[in-house]
């Protein structure tokens, strides 16, 4: 399972866009894309779906990841 932060790098990087340039292409703050990126746990969905719209994806859930005992 890819994390949140990982995808949303990866795809950035693959379009050869900067935190800023992605920012600006899907209209949130500059802060907002250093969050996810940094994996901050706590946001908007709507502005964490605003992003995800560039790369044709948005949050949906998913069965919790069984944590290693």
């Amino acid at each position: 399972m890819t994390t949140l932060s990982a995808f949303l790098k990866k795809k950035r990087k693959e379009t050869g866009m900067t935190q800023e340039d992605l920012s600006n292409k899907s209209g949130v703050g500059l802060r907002l894309i250093r969050e996810i990126e940094q994996g901050k746990t706590s946001m908007r969905m709507d502005k964490v779906n605003q992003v995800l719209a560039l790369f044709g994806m948005e949050l949906m859930p998913s069965p919790k990841a069984k944590d290693h005992e």
